[in-house]
């Protein structure tokens, strides 16, 4: 096709310019072969492989009786939400396979990935119509025609013609795609859908606060809303490190729409209404008190105090007094009783942080604290009744620790009535988007600075990166890079990211041509000679060595020398995380 006869396009790395000539004449976008590469199938497993994910065929069919099933039992609302929020996870998922596919090309040629797995997977033939993105500039414009759009057709089998437009989940995953792919919100819309009687689908995407009013859109990817509206409700007084009261804020709200936080939101709700101890687990960083505050909130104590206590951040001389309270002269400095932590959570909620750190005494002092709801005062002679519900956090594996002997066991037991993961960053990497946004908006409001986003080697660092110190690390990187760029220009990845940073921990990988990958996708060991590779093989053929117990011997030696660490162990093997999780758990089942 003669670009110069058909339409009018100007391709940058930092920009898209494309429109169709008015004429009938579209543009084309990238070749979608080296995406179709990727599709892998594996009948004699029961598997089907897109990349390093496994994936499931669904006929159409199936999908209108889902999609009835949904819209019969929830309602239109409630299945216009679910299948919204789906759409913009997978969105923003295939973001980072775009990133990861095409991050040293053009970026028309990145952006085209998400009309091509729309294509892939049969949901509908996209017909762009107008793109004009810019990232410095903050320009993001596009125009799109859905041709025979499955989830259109599907909805018209299950419920008929509609009065609005129907398709939800391609709308969410065009807005989650783009979201996260050029680091700024972006809400797609039907303006018109062949679901709704009209010719065809026809899209357009534009920034959220370009559209007006967007709060009926954006209530639909609210992935908990039962979550967020109790912060309005909420009265309850809170206390910071120093027992000071401090006012709900911004950055209280929890952000995320993967299914890993889903699930932890889910069983925060499910446990919130009742006064059973509940023990948060997970990495540092991953929002452990947020969390705890939520389940505050959401609680029948709502209307009493949360007072938290870091218990790594007391010395072990002085934390029986934080827990506890002290009587006036019970040593040297009481000059005056004080009540301790437990009093103060009294009728209300008691967090404490890094409950794996306590030593003995005060892990059974604690234990009895528990059991009897009752504390007696440092350098005091009589007990006083508490009524506190206790919500523990730990980053270290206490089941371990008990075992151990670290650890008493019935306390264990009695904290860990309800235990909930909260996954780490890199087992959620839809949210990063969503998060990313969240902490822009607090930054440019407490720093008096607007950015028009990011660029395209940020992004790429952004999705690529493995957030060792995951929600905070990220919250404190946007920080860095908006405080760095230049007022109304785009965040660079040198103002998130130092170099030792991105490059030395070997968390991030540069190719030659200046684009970053995760390591996972990158060999970081030198690639052996061909005799040190024959001499291995010959060594293997006169042992005569099954093929499967060299591979299984080398993954287990591999995540041996990683020290459990997945991640790197499947760089030291020269393949992905999931496909190293999947070898291994299908050796488990053999």
């Amino acid at each position: 096709m003669n670009k110069d006869h058909c339409m009018d396009a100007r391709f940058e790395h930092a920009a898209i310019r494309i429109e169709a000539d008015g004429q009938g004449t579209v543009p084309r976008l990238a070749d979608l072969r080296d995406i179709a590469a990727r599709l892998r199938f594996a009948p004699e497993d029961g598997r089907i492989w897109l990349d390093d994910e496994r994936t499931v065929l669904l006929r159409a069919s199936v999908f209108a009786g889902l999609r009835r099933e949904l819209l019969e039992t929830l309602g239109v609302d409630k299945a216009r939400a679910l299948f919204t929020r789906i759409g913009y996870s997978a969105g923003a998922r295939d973001a980072t396979l775009a990133i990861k596919l095409r991050g040293s090309r053009r970026l028309i040629d990145v952006f085209a990935v998400g009309p091509q797995m729309h294509a892939l997977e049969g949901f509908v033939a996209v017909e762009p119509i107008r793109i004009d993105i810019d990232v410095e500039r903050g320009v993001h414009y596009v125009e799109q025609i859905w041709h025979d759009s499955v989830e259109a057709t599907t909805h018209m089998e299950a419920a008929g013609v509609a009065a609005e437009p129907v398709c939800w989940m391609q709308a969410g995953y065009a807005s989650g795609f783009n979201s996260a792919l050029f680091g700024r919100p972006i809400l797609f819309r039907e303006v018109e859908c062949r679901g709704a009687g009209h010719a065809h689908c026809h899209i357009i995407g534009k920034p959220v606060d370009e559209w007006g009013d967007v709060e009926a859109d954006l209530s639909f990817l609210r992935t908990e809303d039962f979550v967020n509206a109790s912060l309005v409700r909420r009265r309850s007084p809170f206390e910071d490190a120093s027992g000071a009261p401090v006012a709900p804020s911004d950055c209280d709200f929890m952000v995320g729409a993967s299914s890993g936080f889903l699930s932890a939101c889910h069983k925060l709700r499910q446990v919130a209404g009742t006064n059973a101890a509940t023990l948060l687990l997970g990495e540092t960083g991953v929002g452990k008190e947020r969390f705890a505050k939520m389940l505050h909130r959401l609680s029948k104590r709502a209307e009493g105090p949360f007072v938290a206590l870091n218990c790594a951040a007391i010395p072990e001389n002085l934390l029986e007094a934080e827990l506890f309270g002290v009587e006036r002269g019970a040593y040297t400095g009481a000059g005056e009783a004080r009540k301790g932590r437990f009093e103060r959570a009294d009728k209300g909620t008691l967090f404490l942080d890094e409950i794996g750190t306590l030593n003995e005494p005060a892990q059974a002092k604690l234990l009895r604290a528990l059991q009897e709801r009752e504390i007696e005062r440092v350098g005091g002679s009589s007990s006083r009744a508490v009524d506190v519900r206790v919500v523990a956090a730990t980053n270290v594996d206490l089941a371990a620790a008990v075992r151990e002997g670290r650890f008493r066991a019935d306390l264990y037991y009695r904290l860990n009535v309800f235990p909930i993961r909260i996954p780490p960053l890199r087992e959620r990497r839809d949210d990063i988007a969503l998060l990313v946004n969240h902490f822009i908006n607090k930054f440019s409001a407490a720093h008096g600075k607007r950015v028009s986003g990011f660029t395209h080697r940020a992004i790429a660092a952004l999705l690529g990166y493995d957030y060792p110190g995951n929600v905070r690390e990220l919250e404190n990187l946007i920080e860095r890079g908006l405080i760095l760029a230049q007022e109304d220009r785009a965040i660079d990845r040198h103002h998130l990211f130092q170099a030792e940073e991105a490059l030395g921990d070997g968390l991030l990988a540069m190719d030659p041509r200046g684009a970053v990958r995760p390591a996972s996708q990158v060999e970081d060991v030198e690639e052996p000679d061909g005799a040190e590779v024959q001499d291995l093989v010959e060594r293997a053929l006169d042992l005569a060595m099954p093929l499967k117990a060299l591979e299984r011997g080398a993954m287990r030696e591999a995540v041996k020398r990683a020290n459990g660490n997945l991640s790197h162990a499947a760089r030291l093997l020269g393949m992905s995380r999931a496909q190293l999780a999947y070898r291994l758990e299908r050796d488990k089942e053999e």
